[in-house]
């Protein structure tokens, strides 16, 4: 061998040795324009296209830190319930799927109850992830609901859903689809202590998970571009034998359909909720229009500011005063009937009309007197 095949190839097995792999998530596609996204430009907008302004998926923990304040909750663990009590196997076993999901995720189940405050107020969130098993909803999942729903009927709080999910968990059959009742015993519960239940619909919501909590909520928002629906749009076309519209079960569809009460963007989402909550959360029976004795806010010192006008239309719509206005009106109209007499004139009216000879008719003035005293204490 001589000296170029001993000096160059090991040099160049150092060079290409040197070279670094480059990570394969430092970019992502987006769905919606197909744009090369940069992963720092995507966490500073919030999983939302900064080109077209489609709505990535985002995961539970970003979620929460974007939404509540400075971040900052506590997470209420999974609770302990029976795993794989069918025994089911597809073409893997079902727990060996599940330990494959919490690998990849990091979390021990497909939801994420936490609460913290939201602009000062008490909040409780359930969150799904779709990444672990699709978001499906097994008896974990149906049994985080309804702790969630004991948190906030506790705490005072408002209660909201987040759906992510693809429906009932298949691999835990009968057990799943019982997940619904109870979900929707758990919403009520909440709503029985008038307490406000806001659901939020992202991307996907379908399946057993939009048939049950996702769609009794009083209050439905959706995130822009949002998957919405029951059954999937080749099922539904296959049965009703028709092609549906371009945008069917999307958030703006259903919001055109009055399915959806609004579509807001990720970056306006908790500026929106702390209003809604905000006016929700005000005190029952109140009489203004925001909730206050005051018509403005719903608090003891609006009401202490508001006695007097209380007293006064109390006064108004008293028997004794209305019969004290009513006869005062007779008496000025009684002495406004002397005052004509005595001059004898008259009162006409504006349009005098005329009589067969074509002379000017005028109107009796008692009569008229009369209709005016009737008109005063009709209105006083």
């Amino acid at each position: 061998m001589n000296w170029l095949t001993n000096l160059i190839p090991p040099r160049i097995r150092s060079f290409v040795s040197e070279q670094k792999d480059v990570p394969d998530n430092l970019w992502q596609k987006c769905p919606g324009c197909e744009s090369m996204l940069f992963h720092r430009d995507l966490e500073k907008s919030k999983n939302v296209c900064y080109y077209c302004g489609h709505h990535l998926r985002i995961s539970v923990k970003d979620r929460l830190e974007m939404m509540l304040d400075d971040g900052k909750y506590e997470e209420l663990p999974v609770p302990d319930v029976a795993h794989d009590p069918l025994k089911f196997k597809d073409r893997k076993r079902y727990t060996d799927r599940i330990k494959e999901a919490q690998s990849k995720t990091g979390l021990k189940e497909a939801i994420s109850v936490a609460h913290g405050t939201m602009g000062g107020l008490p909040v409780v969130i359930a969150a799904f992830n779709f990444k672990y098993m699709g978001g499906s909803m097994g008896a974990a999942v149906g049994e985080s609901i309804v702790r969630a729903a004991e948190l906030a009927v506790k705490n005072n709080a408002a209660l909201i859903a987040i759906p992510a999910s693809g429906g009932a968990r298949m691999q835990e059959g009968m057990l799943s689809l019982i997940q619904m009742p109870r979900s929707i015993a758990a919403i009520q519960m909440v709503k029985e202590a008038m307490l406000p239940y806001i659901v939020i619909l992202t991307d996907p919501t379908t399946g057993g998970v939009s048939a049950s909590f996702a769609m009794v909520g009083d209050i439905h928002i959706a995130e822009p571009g949002a998957t919405i629906g029951f059954a999937g749009r080749r099922v539904i076309e296959e049965t009703v034998r028709e092609t549906l519209p371009e945008d069917f079960q999307t958030a703006e569809y259903l919001l055109e359909h009055g399915m959806v009460d609004m579509v807001v963007p990720r970056k306006e989402m908790k500026k929106t909720l702390v209003n809604i909550i905000g006016i929700l959360m005000q005190k029952s029976g109140c009489n203004g229009p925001n909730g206050g004795n005051d018509g403005s806010k719903g608090n003891s010192k609006g009401k202490n500011n508001n006695a007097p006008n209380e007293k006064k239309v109390s006064a108004k719509k008293s028997p004794a005063r209305r019969t004290k206005i009513k006869a005062k009106a007779s008496q000025q109209a009684l002495d406004a009937q002397k005052t004509a007499k005595i001059s004898g004139s008259t009162i006409p009216h504006k349009k005098q009309p005329s009589n067969e000879d074509g002379s000017a008719k005028c109107c009796d003035s008692d009569s008229t007197l009369q209709n005016i005293t009737k008109v005063a204490a009709a209105g006083l």
